[in-house]
C-alpha cells in the first residue's frame, strides 16, 4: 500500500511540476495529523518519506510503564515482553512502534486524501500563479477555447487566460481555436485559482512585437523612446539609435516595409507612423503632427502647451480621421496642442473647381444664384468674399458663411 501511495505522489511531481521535496514534505504532515487523530494531538511520533524507494515509515513513541493511564502515551513492560523484542527495554525507557497504514481505518485515510488533494491543488495554484508572475509584461501564445459576451478564454500550456473585452483590439474578430498572441497584463490571486489577464491594446504589446520582429530594437542599438496608441487605429512610435550609422526608423519599417507590415496585420492593420525621436521639443511635435505642414509652433515649456499654426488646408491633416492624429501627438510629446488656422491665400491653390461640380453640396438653389451672378468657379466666390456675395439678394450672412466653409472644404479634400 506505502508503494502505491508514493508511486501515485511521484505522477503528481511528474505531471504537474511538483518539487520533491515539497511534496515529501506534505506527505508526512498528512500523515502526521493520521497519528494525532488516532493517539491524539500529544502522540509522539516521526513519519519517514522516501520518495525514491516509493516508501512510507510511521513510527509511535511510547514510554514503558508498568501500569498504563494513557495508552496512546504508554505502554506496559508486559506487553512490550509479550511482543518478544529483542532488545531488553525496561520501565522508563522509550518503546518505538512501527505502524502500518492498515490500522488507521478507512475513514482515516480517507480523510488524508482528502487534505492532500486539497493541499495538491493550493500547491498547484501557486505554481501557476509564480509562472505567469514571471511572465508579467511578456508576450504568450494561446489558443482561443471559448467566446462568451464580454471576453475570450484562451488556453496556454493547460492554463486558463482571460482576454477582456478593454484588453481587445476594437473590431477585431475572434475564432473558437484559432491562435492569438498577447502580453500577460496583470496575475491576480483567485479563490478558485489565479486569475491571468492578457491583453492586446496594451503599448507594451506594440513594444514587444516591435522587439520581436526588429533585431536592433531587440538588441539595444535602437531604442523605442516613447509610444501613443489608439488599438485597431492608429499608433505612433518615437524611436532612437544609438549608433550614427544606422538609421532608426528605415531599420523599423524594414525593406519594402516588410517589417513594419508585419507588426500591422498582428494588429488588425492599424496603422503605425514611426518617427525619429529628439529632445528638440519644436522639431519632436512637427514630427509627431506629420505628414501636416506647419507654418509655426509657440512653446511654453513650463506649462507643456503648444500653439501650432498652420494653413487650413492642412488642418485636417493635423486633426486626423475622428481627431486621431492630434491626440497621438499629445500623448506622444506631453504637449497640450492647440491648432491656429491660417488662411491660404486662394491664388495659391493649384486646381479650380467648376461650380457645376458642386452643384449637390451647394444645393440646386444656391447654385443657380451664383452662376446668375457669373461665378463659374470656387476660386471667384472665395475671391469676392463676404461682402460681395451680400449683393446677392436671397443670400444672407449665414447662408454666405456656409457656402465659403463648403467650398473650402472641397480644397482641403484635394489636398
Amino acid at each position: 500500500m506505502n508503494f502505491d501511495i508514493v508511486e501515485s505522489f511521484s505522477q503528481m511531481v511528474k505531471e504537474k511540476g511538483i518539487d520533491k521535496d515539497v511534496l515529501g514534505g506534505i506527505i508526512e504532515e498528512i500523515f502526521g495529523l493520521l497519528v494525532r487523530k488516532k493517539y491524539g494531538e500529544e502522540a509522539d511520533y516521526d513519519v519517514v518519506v522516501n520518495m525514491d524507494k516509493g516508501d512510507i515509515e510511521i513510527f509511535l513513541v511510547r514510554e514503558i510503564v508498568e501500569v498504563v493511564e494513557d495508552p496512546n502515551k504508554q505502554i506496559s513492560i508486559e506487553e512490550v515482553d509479550k511482543r518478544g523484542n529483542s532488545e531488553e527495554l525496561e520501565v522508563g525507557e522509550e518503546f518505538v512502534e512501527k505502524i502500518q497504514l492498515a490500522t488507521f481505518g478507512r475513514r482515516l485515510i480517507t480523510l488524508a486524501k482528502q487534505n492532500l488533494n486539497q493541499r495538491i491543488r493550493e500547491i498547484e495554484k501557486d505554481i501557476i500563479y509564480n509562472v505567469y508572475n514571471e511572465l508579467e509584461g511578456e508576450i504568450v501564445v494561446g489558443d482561443i477555447y471559448q467566446i462568451r459576451k464580454h471576453d475570450i478564454l484562451v488556453n496556454h500550456n493547460k492554463n486558463e487566460l482571460l482576454l477582456p473585452r478593454n484588453e481587445q483590439i476594437p473590431h477585431e474578430r475572434y475564432k473558437k481555436g484559432e491562435t492569438i498572441r498577447g502580453i500577460v497584463k496583470e496575475v491576480k490571486r483567485g479563490n478558485t485559482g489565479p486569475l491571468i489577464i492578457i491583453s492586446r491594446a496594451d503599448n507594451l504589446f506594440l513594444r514587444r512585437l516591435f522587439e520581436i520582429e526588429i533585431p536592433e530594437i531587440y538588441d539595444g542599438i535602437i531604442e523605442i523612446k516613447a509610444i501613443a496608441r489608439e488599438p485597431g487605429e492608429r499608433a505612433k512610435v518615437a524611436v532612437e539609435s544609438q549608433d550614427a550609422r544606422i538609421d532608426a526608423v528605415g531599420a523599423c519599417v524594414g525593406m519594402k516595409g516588410v517589417r513594419i507590415h508585419a507588426i500591422v496585420r498582428e494588429l488588425n492593420n492599424e496603422n503605425i507612423d514611426v518617427i525619429n525621436y529628439t529632445e528638440d521639443p519644436y522639431l519632436y511635435i512637427q514630427r509627431s503632427l506629420a505628414p501636416a505642414k506647419l507654418k509655426n509652433i509657440e512653446l511654453d515649456e513650463i506649462s507643456q502647451k503648444a500653439v501650432v499654426t498652420a494653413d487650413s488646408d492642412q488642418v485636417s491633416l493635423i486633426v486626423g480621421r475622428n481627431g486621431v492624429n492630434i491626440r497621438l501627438a499629445i500623448k506622444l510629446t506631453g504637449y497640450e496642442i492647440e491648432i491656429l488656422r491660417e488662411e491660404k491665400p486662394f491664388d495659391e491653390y493649384e486646381d479650380d473647381i467648376e461650380l457645376i461640380d458642386l452643384k449637390e453640396e451647394l444645393g440646386s438653389e444656391v447654385y443657380e444664384l451664383l452662376i446668375n451672378h457669373r461665378y463659374d468657379t470656387a476660386i471667384e466666390v472665395l475671391t469676392a468674399g463676404p461682402e460681395k456675395l451680400k449683393e446677392i439678394e436671397g443670400l444672407d450672412e449665414e447662408k454666405i458663411n456656409e457656402i465659403i466653409e463648403i467650398i473650402k472644404s472641397q480644397f482641403e479634400d484635394e489636398e
